[in-house]
């Protein structure tokens, strides 16, 4: 019922250290998908879908908090899952990719892993979708816009192929969720949006991500020093 894309990518901070971002997005013909599949930490991304468990993916990211591989974290869920032929699991950890399609998810399925990232889907137009959204994200990583944005682009790029099939499904969501090894004051709120019911979810989760980037730029400009100080006295009246 749903297609994703989970990433891993380093860059340098505005200090020159070195720093990893987590990413994951996600759309499908139901509502509320950003409250059930996307699950991201410092340390990694993870994505649940098909028959959705949501401990699949809040459980995959415990652990891999707790410093275990991202292979041993998934697979290990999906050893002690009962249902694990009608689960899609997949996400990205510090130092690798995993990604699990039960020959239970319902067709057309599949998922791809690539260097930093995968990609799955269940209940698709085809083979296409998939290609898509990793073609446009590979073409997209070294650009300087946000992850965020990135990742919706991907996204965008998957539904023009067609997408989720159920078209008689109108009411549709999609999310998209961004962490990172940085220490960053305040966190961009464009990090963490949810569109959940609607009919047009990438663009409407692309406009809701310009409002946000352009509300968190203006609390930047008129808070910035009581961010930077930790303290409200230095707030602009």
């Amino acid at each position: 019922m749903t297609f994703s894309i989970c990433v891993r990518e380093t860059y340098e901070d505005d200090d020159g250290d070195e720093q990893t971002r987590f990413g994951v997005a996600v759309t499908t013909r139901l509502p509320g998908v950003g409250t059930m599949c996307p699950f991201v930490s410092e340390h990694g991304a993870v994505a649940t879908q098909s028959l959705v468990n949501e401990r699949l993916g809040r459980k995959g990211v415990e652990y891999l908090d707790d410093g275990l591989g991202v292979e041993d974290a998934l697979q290990s869920l999906l050893n002690a899952d009962a249902n694990a032929p009608a689960r899609q699991l997949h996400g990205v950890g510090r130092d690798g990719e995993f990604a699990f399609s039960g020959d239970e998810c319902m067709d057309h399925y599949d998922d791809v892993v690539g260097d930093g990232y995968t990609v799955a889907g269940n209940l698709l137009t085809g083979s296409e979708v998939l290609e898509a959204t990793s073609d446009v994200y590979e073409g997209t990583r070294d650009d300087d816009r946000p992850l965020a944005l990135r990742l919706i682009d991907a996204l965008e790029a998957g539904h023009e192929e067609g997408g989720d099939k159920r078209e008689d499904l109108t009411v549709q969501s999609a999310a998209v969720k961004v962490a990172t090894t940085e220490d960053r004051e305040p966190e961009p709120y464009y990090d963490d949006l949810r569109v959940d019911a609607t009919e047009t979810p990438l663009a409407d989760l692309r406009e809701t991500y310009e409002y946000a980037k352009q509300g968190y730029e203006a609390a930047l400009e008129k808070y910035g020093d009581a961010y930077e100080d930790d303290d409200m006295d230095a707030a602009e009246e």
